[in-house]
């Protein structure tokens, strides 16, 4: 007996967007599109980047919230909203179409809009060091804006042998001053650039490192192969990234040269009419209050966007707020994408 497949979305179904990921980008997206009464479903998979994170930091009325608590704050503040739907759900694939993107979720519906949003973020690759992730987000950061006040005045390292960590530790001398690079092995920068951490008092440690020792999430110090200790009360380190979510690539986004960010205009909008990036799958900056910020300004593109397409074929004028414009009105416009 053959499986049914699953039904696909009529016209009169049609959402304006959907929005994939339900961070502080994409539940800031929904808010903005919530409110001009834009139909808006939220998928978001359930793993934050910053869920090890004890507290974020930086946020203007949020600083030293924990990530779990800032999300619920939004997704209970979206609920008054009639037009958006969260979802805790994957979606494993999107299908480009004439006149919408359809989703398919990990469920096996399929939901279609006239827009989608990528807010899935990006990945850390953490170093290959025993008992690392015990220290993960309590003591061992990889975001001095984030976390370097509350190791103000302490004895740090940082793990790194290359350029970007070098950086890294010149960076973290704004709140310390005892500061060791272990590199774990040998550098890969140049004499010039070792040169320079030295003449600012970093002290560097070549030596691999066997495992990071402490008690709970409370780090102490490091443990190198050759048995030496060094004790330190935070470490730092300087990550390899990638995107959490293929969909960008599956579609045919652009990324920027040298960095795994999907690349996209001022206005988030990438190659691909019709898509939209926001958050740290997007930008450099991976700040909360940036992603959120980023976000709204995705939200006013989409919007923006939708009214151009259906003022152009009278839909806007027809429809009823809040819902779709009929099938039969809407049309492929130069500008947005497809709408």
């Amino acid at each position: 007996m053959v499986a049914p497949q699953p039904s696909r979305p009529s016209d009169a179904e049609v959402l304006d967007a959907i929005v994939i990921g339900g961070g502080p980008a994409g539940l800031s997206a929904a808010l903005v599109l919530g409110r001009c009464l834009r139909r808006v479903l939220v998928c978001d998979a359930g793993h934050p980047r910053n869920e090890p994170a004890r507290i974020f930091n930086g946020f203007l009325s949020r600083d030293g919230s924990t990530p779990a608590e800032f999300l619920q704050i939004c997704r209970d503040q979206l609920r008054r909203y009639e037009t958006i739907e969260f979802r805790k759900v994957k979606v494993v694939d999107v299908e480009r179409g004439d006149r919408r993107f359809t989703a398919i979720l990990e469920t096996g519906e399929h939901v279609a809009g006239r827009m989608l949003l990528l807010a899935t973020g990006l990945v850390d690759e953490l170093p290959q060091i025993e008992n690392f992730r015990q220290f993960y987000g309590s003591t061992a950061h990889n975001c001095p804006y984030c976390d370097g006040w509350e190791c103000r005045g302490q004895p740090i390292a940082v793990i790194g042998c290359n350029q970007e960590s070098l950086d890294l530790a010149v960076e973290l001398l704004l709140w310390s001053k005892d500061l060791v690079l272990c590199t774990n092995g040998a550098l890969t920068v140049g004499r010039k650039a070792v040169e320079t951490i030295k003449q600012l008092g970093i002290r560097i440690i070549e030596t691999p490192i066997a495992l990071l020792e402490g008690a709970g999430d409370k780090l102490e110090g490091i443990r190198f192969t050759d048995g030496s200790f060094l004790p330190r009360s935070a470490l730092f380190f300087s990550p390899g990234q990638y995107q959490r979510s293929p969909l960008a690539e599956q579609l045919g986004c652009e990324f920027c040269e040298g960095s795994n960010c999907i690349q996209c205009g001022e206005d988030t909008a990438t190659n691909i009419p019709g898509v939209y990036a926001a958050g740290n799958a997007s930008r450099g900056v991976q700040l909360v209050i940036a992603a959120a910020a980023e976000g709204m300004q995705a939200a006013f593109a989409i919007n923006s966007a939708l009214l151009d397409a259906d003022a152009a074929s009278n839909a806007l004028r027809d429809h009823e707020p809040g819902q779709p414009a009929p099938a039969d009105r809407i049309t492929r416009q130069s500008k947005g994408g497809i709408a």
